[in-house]
Formats: C-alpha cells, sequence, structure tokens
C-alpha cells in the first residue's frame, strides 16, 4: 500500500484525514505534536511519532526513514506556542522564523511548505480524501436568514475578504451593519466568543477562505465547536464560503444549530 505522511495538528481534522486515507487503502504516518495533537490519532493511523516543537527537525528524517514521498498538513498548532520558549529550543524552527518577512499565517506556512519540498517531499492539498466535507452552496438549516441577516452576511462578506486578503484573519462578526469584531490571530472560536460579549447577541458570523488560497494548509474549517460557541454568543447565523470550508461533524452540527435557532448558510 502507497504511504501517506500525516503531520498532525489538533482538533478533528487530522483524525478525519487519517481514517478517510485508511478507508482508501493508503498506509498512514503520522507527525504527532506533543500538547496539540489528540492521543485518538493513534488508533487510526499505521504509525504515529510523537514530537515536540523543539523536535521539528527530526520530521524529515522520520518521513524518509518510513519511506513516505507524499504528505499532509492537517490541524493546527496553538498559535501562542509560536512566541513561547519552546521555539528556541529549536534552531530549525528559529531560523525558519527569523528568515520570515513577517509572521503571518500564510508566511509561516509557505516558510514549513517550501521547506518540505527541499527535502525531496510533495506537500499535498489539506482536503485529500476528505472533498466530500466542502459544502455546496445553500442554507443547510432548517432555519433561513431573514432580509436583516442577509443585508448582515452581504455587508460582512467584502469586509471579510478584504480582511483574509491581507492575511489578518477569515472571519469577521458583524451585526446591523457594524463590524463587531475580526479574527486575529486568536482564531475563530476566540473571535465567536468575543463577539458575542461586544455584540449582546445577534450577531453574524461570516467566515471566508483567502483570494489565493493555498489549499495545502489553512483552509478554513468549522464544526460542532464553532455551533457549540455560537450558541454561547447568542449568534443568529454562520455564513462561510462553500467548496472551500470544511465542515467538520456536520450532521450534528446542523442539529444543534436547527434546534437553537441558528441558520448555517454556505455562500
Amino acid at each position: 500500500m502507497e504511504k501517506i505522511g500525516l503531520i498532525a495538528g489538533n482538533r478533528k481534522l487530522p483524525l478525519l484525514f487519517a481514517a478517510s486515507a485508511k478507508k482508501k487503502g493508503y498506509t498512514v504516518v503520522a507527525i504527532a505534536i506533543k500538547g496539540d495533537t489528540s492521543p485518538k490519532l493513534k488508533k487510526l493511523v499505521d504509525r504515529i511519532h510523537w514530537l515536540s516543537l523543539a523536535d521539528f527537525h527530526k520530521i524529515f528524517a522520520i518521513f524518509k526513514s518510513e519511506g513516505v514521498k507524499n504528505v499532509v498538513m492537517a490541524g493546527q498548532v496553538s498559535p501562542a506556542r509560536l512566541f513561547s520558549k519552546e521555539i528556541n529550543k529549536s534552531e530549525e524552527l528559529k531560523q525558519i522564523l527569523a528568515s520570515l518577512k513577517d509572521k503571518k499565517a500564510d508566511t509561516l506556512f509557505s516558510a514549513v511548505a517550501k521547506r518540505l519540498e527541499i527535502s525531496g517531499f510533495i506537500l499535498l492539498d489539506s482536503t485529500t480524501f476528505i472533498e466530500e466535507h466542502l459544502p455546496k452552496k445553500g442554507t443547510l438549516t432548517r432555519l433561513q436568514p431573514d432580509f436583516d441577516t442577509w443585508e448582515d452576511i452581504y455587508f460582512g462578506l467584502n469586509l471579510a475578504k478584504a480582511v483574509a486578503d491581507l492575511d489578518i484573519g477569515q472571519t469577521v462578526a458583524v451585526k446591523s451593519k457594524a463590524i463587531v469584531a475580526v479574527e486575529a490571530f486568536e482564531g475563530t472560536d476566540n473571535l465567536i466568543r468575543r463577539a458575542g460579549k461586544i455584540g449582546h447577541g445577534k450577531i453574524v458570523i461570516i467566515k471566508v477562505s483567502k483570494p489565493k488560497q493555498d489549499m495545502r494548509f489553512d483552509v478554513p474549517v468549522i464544526g460542532l465547536n464553532t455551533v457549540k460557541n455560537l450558541v454561547k454568543a447568542r449568534a443568529r447565523c454562520l455564513a462561510f464560503e462553500a467548496g472551500k470550508t470544511l465542515f467538520i461533524d456536520k450532521e450534528a452540527s446542523l442539529k444543534l444549530a436547527d434546534k437553537k435557532g441558528i441558520s448555517i448558510v454556505a455562500m
């Protein structure tokens, strides 16, 4: 069976990828990040190597010894760790970060992708084997957005695209045609929680891909945790870009959204 390497970050995306790859007959060799990757991944892959960020340089040797050529990056490393002292323990990471013109997400991931390619690996799209989790256009919940909600969606859509083009974030929160919050390094869940406090409910969340989205990394992802945070924030709608956003735990997410009166739309 053909081998595929998985650099696994946090949450469910690495689990979803590993399960799908196995179903298609691939042997999966995973690099798991201590403190981020779920222990559940062990049961879904053929081989797993647990590394700290300080062990970054070992990734390339491990994949070569395992006979891996094709690699997928799924899930993220907690952003705060990039500013922690553990980075100083890896000379390779320190050199990569020092060579960057900035610390934007695209810049960081592109540097890692380039390092993989220089070492002879092919970095595949992070949606490989899981394309069915990219919803097509339409309202996915029973509840359709009302006129005011659509107004907020279209108001926020272009602004979200502009923010994404600047590589600041990929999500904005809107209420009554006012920008309540813009996602930065903290991620979508924290953005929703923050917007819920500022907007006092009835917010609309718009999540988009970057205009020149590199599907190998940092692909927008939503799931059950997203909807749970929408509930806590008393949001009225989540709109996201169809065909470019991974929707994990879709059935459970839509069930909860329907129960709580939240509309979810793929644009």
